[in-house]
């Protein structure tokens, strides 16, 4: 009895250090793990994938683009504490477009105002109507509803890469994750688009362009995104700050 005790006692401890108990399932793999074992599995995948992709060279500047949202408030905080702890030599900044579309980006744009301060990385804010001459809202007036998401992405896209020019820099981080690359795969077949299905896996495109850009978060899963900042003082003004508990606590993850 003492002995299945014990092993019911040991069953119940981190998988990886065997000395704290579990707070979540990890998606990923299924291992049952404390919160400060996950953060170090969750910084050190992405470090793997940055350097076994040999993502970055030393002294490049890199820009990240911030949206507000979760996965890009996490990359530009997990790229940061990287650069710092394993001395990548790089120069970050933080990308943002306002699209000018009423209540949408309003709040996500002072989040990103409050990482530039919180992670101390020079922000860069372009705008619709300062390179196109319109806001979004301005757009769908003048177009109507039909197809304007299509034109948005266009926008965006472009606006990012003026952006990037802008700031000189070598490479742009985006924060799209392996859930991202996934759907996109599924799109793709489903549209029979074997020219994009064929680039869309890739962790750096646009290489043979003036502004590579790459992914970071690849092999990382959304789920992992949502759970990373839960109780983590530094990422406390994530735009979805609703998910973290009020006692700051951890409840168990599956």
């Amino acid at each position: 009895m003492e002995m299945e005790g014990g092993e019911k006692s040991r069953s119940r401890l981190c998988s990886i250090c065997n000395q704290r108990r579990p707070a979540l399932k990890r998606p990923k793999t299924l291992q049952q793990i404390c919160r400060e074992c996950f953060y170090v599995v969750f910084e050190e995948e992405i470090h793997r994938v940055i350097v076994d992709n040999n993502l970055f060279k030393p002294g490049e500047r890199i820009a990240i683009g911030a949206s507000g949202g979760k996965d890009s408030t996490v990359l530009a905080y997990v790229m940061s504490e990287l650069n710092r702890r394993h001395n990548y030599g790089l120069d970050l900044f933080l990308l943002s477009v306002d699209e000018g579309i009423t209540g949408y980006r309003d709040d996500s744009l002072e989040t990103v105002k409050r990482n530039e301060l919180q992670y101390g990385l020079p922000l860069k804010v372009v705008s619709y109507k300062d390179l196109y001459g319109w806001t979004m809202d301005e757009i769908v007036k003048m177009i109507g509803l039909k197809n304007n998401c299509t034109f948005c992405g266009v926008f965006r896209r472009q606006a990012l890469d003026r952006g990037a020019a802008l700031l000189k820099v070598d490479k742009l981080a985006t924060g799209h994750n392996a859930d991202d690359i996934a759907e996109t795969v599924l799109l793709n077949i489903l549209r029979g688009d074997i020219a994009r299905l064929s680039r869309c896996t890739s962790i750096i495109t646009g290489e043979d362009g003036p502004i590579p850009r790459c992914k970071p978060f690849k092999y990382t899963y959304e789920k992992e995104i949502v759970i990373y900042p839960l109780s983590y003082t530094p990422l406390i003004l994530l735009s979805f700050s609703f998910l973290f508990g009020f006692d700051g606590t951890l409840p168990f993850i599956y």
